[in-house]
């Protein structure tokens, strides 16, 4: 340990940026494209750093120091962006640790703790510390991104604070540099630090009368953990302190052991308000969380996620998550039904499964995104985000916070640690032209909070949201007392300036009145943001969702984020770069720009953002609004004219299909034609079907004069152009399969392409001109009661959002949409037209298949479908979370092959070498058929190939002895 000052350097340095490359191994960063990424963390904020850094090691920290204080330039610490406060910006510096300090170093089963680097992502923590029965006890709702050195800058909480404690409670030491230049073992560090006896000393009073009075008192410094009683700890004092006195550039912490059959007990209430009452009487029984849940939140998961996302809540108008753990089940459930006998409750449920309770669970994790649109989808921001009050306060601080809504004529989604007195909401607080509504607000609920002895912050901090207004809850010498302490470490206040000592004002810096609005010309509708892209790319709060390893959140945001761990790549990333070109400051190009370009040019277009992105961030259709504004008018890029067009050279091809699939078999020619099409030449050019389908088809039906069968029966199968011109077979198994279950097949008199390709390019008109097509053709038969069977997953999602996005005006769009289907959805009952009573599918006992669901699929109409259909076959199913990498044209494109095969390492590709010798491939997507047959060689085949197929070999159920 080292508490020697070094002499700070006055040498001719000047430059930040030319002294920061100079002495730092990793990337620095002053681009404009990098500093709007990290503009704004998921608060109301925007401060653009003059540079962005991410360290490699500690010795490029303790350089990005060295630096700031020769220079004098402020310096702020990010882990994962995810603060709600406005911690995690500053005008200066902003050091990244998330992308290279992650590695844990040591796991002590014997000691119960773990040596982490302050990047470290709590997800892969928990992971580590599995094996041995262990788990890191706080878990915020973003543990899925969250990092370590994050939780421990904003003191997180997380549900099962009331079990394990908040962060403070788990942190045995911390090596840190303050700004001084000291690093030091935070531990053993108390006596060496020079005034710290005097100063804990002169404010012990205030010390002992003012802080540490309840366990969610976040607000402002620790200083409780400085007093004799409390240990002396100067490493726990400094949790919290939001990156303000000291950098992180290490971390020991405590494991504890993972609870014992675990028990959710679901409580419903007829309100919230009388679920928080119930709380002080629900603590006497010890449990691990108590968690509350509005109705209006729970509304909002049901209008997202579908009805089933909530199915597991009892009735009520207000919910309490409770967990109760025990020596094991039964003991478990013993207590679960003591607690239930002793509640207030009106109705309630047990679930002893974890997985079970995982979609339980997930409507609260999911609340922090979804709550940023209140229930008539107005933006809601945060701010007033995670105030608390003693738990025995609850009930009335929520009758008096709902008074105060009403007074300040605003709205929002209450849930949060109820067993903690924590309470998260946000507001539609009108942000658009100024920040007065704000202010006002946040002035009078400060006071309301600190008349029931709670804290401004209790768990994120205080950042740039609260710290002006902490003088509302602490006294002048409190106030004196963090002062004070801060200049012990950073007396030039170069570390996160702004934040809870000399703070920034409440209504500075804030991002959404910088942006103004930006209507719809002939591009996307944006209908649920009123037309105005720039109502639509400020969805994205920051929440980070799409930072998270899908195999731990569960979706398949964000695939090239997950192949380059760049924040340029992430939902989150891009949408900090288009709002900078809204408002022009730092992006001042436009459209054209090469900021937008960048940031825009890894998109893979999946999609899966709309349903993952808790905020409902659609990145896809954002990529195609600009790229139709950027090039309306002139020249594209010729991978928009050679993919983009590629159901109409299919078509063209298709009679010639023989000839030129030969001609593509030359050494040299398919080279040739994917380097002059601006194609990837270590790609191979599909080859094209004999015979389309469409052509075959009517020959077919020249020669059959059956009587068609009634509506009821009847669907329109719709052969999309990669069905028809590449895998005809598919269209045929369908019709195969349909006819099985009693249905008949109905084709429509010419092909229709959706336009998918041209929507994936930008080229709006085009995608018009065919879904207006398209709708001219297939409304007659909607009209008429025939439901329409989509086959390729991406086209049929087509049908489904995007042509009510480009024909937003036409009825007969909504038509359509509400009325195409998977051909999992009719084989399950869920459309009008359902199969006939004795149909089952075959039973596939004993076999394995390996499913990749495409991202369009799983954004847009769910697998649930598939998933049912596949359960009742009975074959062991490998489901597949994650994109296959290939996206259409991305994965073709040159500059995409490496990040389309790191996309496909992510969950592709290493099942299929695992299942490679027994497993069938199933992939609805023309994509992910493709992407394994030219990475794996591992072909694939489409559920209508597998069932028909099946169905000549397998057994039917009713067969069976």
């Amino acid at each position: 340990m080292s508490l020697v000052e070094p002499e700070l350097s006055r040498s001719d340095v000047t430059d930040v940026v030319s002294a920061l490359r100079r002495a730092v191994g990793g990337e620095v960063d002053d681009g404009s494209r990098r500093r709007a990424e990290y503009s704004s963390d998921a608060s109301n904020y925007r401060v653009p750093p003059r540079v962005v850094v991410f360290p490699r090691d500690v010795d490029d920290v303790l350089a990005v120091v060295d630096t700031a204080r020769a220079t004098r330039t402020p310096l702020t610490s990010r882990g994962a962006g995810t603060s709600v406060a406005g911690n995690a910006v500053g005008p200066g510096i902003v050091m990244d640790f998330s992308r290279h300090l992650s590695t844990i170093h040591e796991i002590d089963p014997v000691e119960r703790i773990a040596r982490v680097d302050p990047g470290v992502v709590m997800a892969r923590l928990q992971d580590a510390a599995a094996p041995f029965g262990l788990r890191f006890g706080p878990d915020p709702s973003t543990w899925a991104r969250c990092t370590i050195g994050g939780m421990i800058g904003n003191n997180a909480c997380g549900s099962h604070s009331l079990a394990y404690g908040r962060t403070v409670d788990n942190v045995i030491d911390l090596d840190v540099i303050d700004g001084r230049g000291r690093r030091f073992d935070a531990a053993s560090g108390f006596h060496a630090v020079t005034g710290m006896d005097a100063f804990v000393s002169a404010n012990m009073a205030t010390i002992r009368t003012e802080l540490g009075r309840f366990g969610r008192q976040v607000s402002g410094y620790s200083l409780e953990h400085l007093l004799p009683e409390n240990g002396r700890s100067l490493a726990k004092a400094l949790v919290g302190t939001e990156g303000t006195c000291a950098v992180i550039l290490g971390a020991t912490v405590r494991l504890v052991e993972k609870a014992t059959a675990p028990v959710l007990i679901v409580l419903g209430y007829p309100s919230m308000v009388a679920a928080a009452d119930d709380v002080p009487n629900l603590l006497t029984h010890r449990p691990g969380s108590i968690e509350g849940l509005d109705a209006r939140l729970v509304d909002a998961v049901r209008d997202a996620k579908g009805a089933g996302a909530v199915s597991a809540l009892p009735e009520g108008a207000g919910w309490l998550l409770v967990e109760v753990s025990g020596e094991d089940l039964r003991d478990a459930e013993a207590g679960a039904a003591r607690l239930i006998a002793d509640a207030a409750a009106i109705s309630s449920r047990v679930i002893a499964d974890p997985v079970a309770a995982r979609p339980v669970w997930l409507i609260r994790e999911d609340g922090v995104g979804l709550a940023g649109r209140t229930a008539a989808g107005a933006q809601a921001w945060p701010g007033f985000e995670d105030a608390a009050v003693p738990p025995e306060r609850l009930g009335q601080y929520l009758r008096d916070m709902d008074e105060l809504f009403d007074q300040h004529g605003l709205s929002g989604m209450p849930y949060g640690h109820f067993g903690d007195g924590c309470i998260h909401v946000r507001l539609d607080i009108p942000l658009e032209k100024d920040g007065s509504a704000l202010r006002a607000f946040m002035v009078d609920a400060s006071r309301l909070v600190a008349s029931h002895g709670g804290s401004l912050s209790g768990e994120h901090g205080d950042g740039r949201a609260r710290s002006e207004l902490l003088p509302l809850m602490y006294s002048p010498a409190a106030l004196e007392a963090f002062a004070g302490f801060k200049r012990l470490f950073d007396p030039d206040d170069l570390f996160n300036p702004g934040v809870i000592v000399r703070p920034a004002a409440v209504d500075a810096d804030l991002r959404r009145p910088q942006a103004l609005p930006l209507l719809r010309a002939d591009g996307m509708a944006f209908a649920h943001d009123d037309g105005d892209f720039t109502k639509a790319v400020h969805r994205c709060v920051g929440v980070g969702k799409c930072r998270a390893d899908n195999t731990a959140s569960g979706g398949f945001m964000c695939p090239s984020y997950l192949a380059t761990s760049d924040e340029k790549d992430s939902t989150r990333g891009r949408a900090r770069v288009l709002q900078e070109m809204i408002n022009g400051q730092l992006v001042t190009d436009g459209w054209a720009s090469a900021e937008v370009e960048d940031a825009l040019d890894l998109c893979l277009s999946c999609k899966a953002c709309a349903s993952d992105c808790p905020a409902g961030v659609d990145m896809a259709a954002y990529k195609a609004e600009a790229l139709h504004r950027r090039y309306q008018g002139r020249l594209r890029p010729i991978t928009h004219y050679v993919l983009g067009w590629l159901p109409r050279w299919a078509r063209l091809a298709s009679p010639f299909a023989p000839i030129v699939n030969a001609a593509l078999r030359v050494p040299g020619v398919s080279r040739l034609a994917l380097l002059l099409g601006g194609m990837d030449t270590r790609r191979s050019i599909p080859s094209f079907a004999r015979r389309s389908f469409h052509s075959s088809a009517r020959k077919r039906e020249r020669g059959r004069h059956s009587a068609p069968a009634p509506a009821q029966r009847r669907v329109l199968l719709w052969a999309d152009s990669f069905s028809d011109s590449f895998s005809p077979d598919i269209p045929v198994a369908a019709i195969e399969v349909l006819a099985d279950a009693g249905i008949s097949a109905v084709l429509p008199e010419s092909p229709q392409c959706c336009g998918l390709t041209w929507i994936s390019t930008g080229q709006l008109n085009g995608a018009r001109r065919r879904l207006t097509a398209l709708v001219d053709a297939f409304h007659p038969y909607v009209a008429d009661g025939v439901p329409i069977v989509g086959l390729e997953p991406s086209c049929t999602a087509v049908l489904r959002s995007d042509l009510l996005e480009i024909l937003p005006d036409d009825p007969r769009a909504r038509d359509i949409a509400r009325n195409t289907f998977t051909l999992a959805e009719v084989l399950t009952g869920r459309t009008p037209v359902r199969p006939d009573p004795s149909w089952s599918p075959p039973i596939l006992d004993g076999a394995e298949i390996v499913v990749q669901p495409h991202c369009h699929q799983h954004a847009v109409m769910g697998f649930a479908a598939d998933a049912e259909l596949l359960g009742r076959m009975g074959a062991t199913v490998t489901e597949l979370a994650g994109c296959c990498g290939l996206a259409g044209n991305f994965g073709m494109e040159r500059g995409h092959y490496d990040v389309s095969v790191a996309v496909a390492e992510n969950a592709l590709l290493p099942a299929l070498r695992a299942k490679s010798e027994t497993a069938v491939f199933l992939a609805d997507g023309f994509s992910c058929r493709t992407q394994a047959d030219q990475l794996a060689d591992i072909p694939g085949i489409h559920l209508a190939q597998l069932i028909s197929g099946a169905q000549d070999r397998a057994p039917r159920p009713k067969d069976r002895t």
